[in-house]
């Protein structure tokens, strides 16, 4: 069961921490996905929550309108904490009406989801002047996913969603990872993907906090031939692999 909420902020645009993007929205706090790796998890600690991570989603409303002045030619990286298109986006629809805003600015937009509702807003992100779409992908097989990323969108979605935005002519790229070692194919991700995609991102399983032990117990459960590997990694700090 999922525990849904609605807040009320002041401001739904942050000023980015991240490298690569001068501001990050997120309309929404927390994630249903409930993937096992979820790097967002240290988001909980600013809520009020007792639920676990990926059993409580907050519903953002805002009613200051985004600054298009402030954000002139500025990057704004939407679903830095969340996915901004998880399953409730089909109801609330903040993430559409955020893009609504954007229209006509000459702000570089960047989304990353896993989820194929991407698609739903075609008609928005094709008006958008500068706008890329990655969909993340760690695996190709479908019963991993359901382990790993157990509420988010099939693979087949997934796959699906990038080819019909690649076809509509949206920038794509698949974000392969996290990069589980010996597990994730990278050649295969990119193989089958490659025909949709104007670009890949990679990244690297990273552990730490509560989920470090939770992956760890996965793959001792479903990979045990990989656990000394992870165990070397991720206990002994020997990133040669």
């Amino acid at each position: 069961m999922i525990s849904v909420n609605e807040i009320e902020v002041k401001d739904i645009l942050t000023k980015s921490k991240l490298p690569d993007a001068d501001y990050v929205i997120n309309p929404y706090t927390g994630c249903p996905h409930k993937c096992i790796y979820c790097y967002a998890e240290f988001m909980k600690r600013f809520t009020n929550h007792t639920e676990c991570w990926g059993d409580f989603v907050d519903v953002k409303n805002c009613n200051k309108k985004i600054n298009a002045k402030k954000i002139s030619s500025k990057s704004v990286l939407i679903g830095s904490v969340t996915d901004a298109y998880n399953g409730f986006e089909r109801k609330y629809e903040k993430t559409r009406n955020l893009l609504k805003q954007l229209a006509g600015t000459d702000t570089f937009v960047d989304i990353l989801t896993k989820s194929s509702l991407v698609c739903r807003d075609i008609d928005i992100l094709k008006s958008l002047k500068q706008i890329q779409i990655g969909i993340s992908i760690c695996t190709l097989e479908d019963e991993l996913r359901k382990k790993i990323e157990p509420r988010a969108s099939s693979i087949s979605k997934r796959l699906e969603a990038l080819e019909q935005l690649s076809q509509v002519g949206i920038k794509t790229y698949v974000f392969v990872g996290p990069i589980f070692p010996g597990i994730t194919s990278i050649e295969q991700i990119v193989d089958k993907t490659e025909p949709f995609a104007d670009f890949f991102c990679f990244e690297n399983l990273n552990l730490r906090g509560a989920y470090k032990k939770r992956v760890l117990e996965f793959v001792d459960t479903y990979y045990p031939e990989h656990s000394n590997l992870y165990k070397d990694i991720y206990v002994n700090k020997n990133n040669e692999w």
